[in-house]
């Protein structure tokens, strides 16, 4: 098969993904990140590089968002937010970062493919994708991609999803945005 049929397969199973995700649970998400005074993002391997294209979004913004993990990220208070991309919602750094958020008072999301995961269980906000985790061993949903690549590629897609949501709720658009894109290079 050509790289390009590849393609298709995949823009196909991204598109059965949509109706597959709760609109008011990303409402309530995209609320919550505009009522908060900072946004925090974490999330492992690709996932965790999904979240760092939204946070860089977010800040394109003006939303105060960080990273987890970065040297600039600030500190987290209470009434913040994290929010946390995990396909399986058990891996254990994310974890201790979640349970260490909600012991400062901060709000948790969970972005996960498992809502009764340990992840989802703590989180005050819950939004389900479809997708597989990496070892496919408990998946619902079927895809020809290696690995997590439908949820990453979904988390993605949704993310800037989010974006979108925000701008229209803010009043923004591309170009005011870009008022805010970094400009030293």
């Amino acid at each position: 098969m050509q790289a390009t049929q590849y393609l298709a397969k995949i823009i196909k199973e991204l598109n059965q993904t949509v109706d597959l995700i709760a609109d008011e649970e990303a409402e309530k998400l995209v609320n919550k990140i505009l009522e908060s005074k900072k946004v925090f993002l974490v999330g492992a391997g690709r996932s965790g590089f999904m979240g760092k294209s939204f946070v860089m979004r977010m800040m394109h913004m003006g939303i105060d968002a960080y990273v987890v993990g970065e040297t600039v990220t600030a500190n987290l208070e209470k009434d913040d937010l994290l929010i946390i991309g995990s396909g399986s919602g058990e891996t254990k750094t994310l974890v201790s970062i979640a349970e260490k958020a909600k012991g400062l008072g901060g709000t948790v999301a969970a972005v996960t493919i498992f809502p009764e995961s340990t992840i989802g269980k703590s989180a005050d906000i819950i939004v389900k994708l479809p997708g597989s985790p990496k070892d496919k061993s408990e998946s619902e949903y079927m895809t020809i991609q290696p690995m997590g690549s439908l949820f990453e590629q979904t988390m993605l897609l949704f993310y800037d999803a989010l974006i979108l949501r925000i701008m229209e709720k803010k009043g923004l658009d591309s170009n005011k945005m870009y008022g805010k894109h970094a400009n030293l290079e």
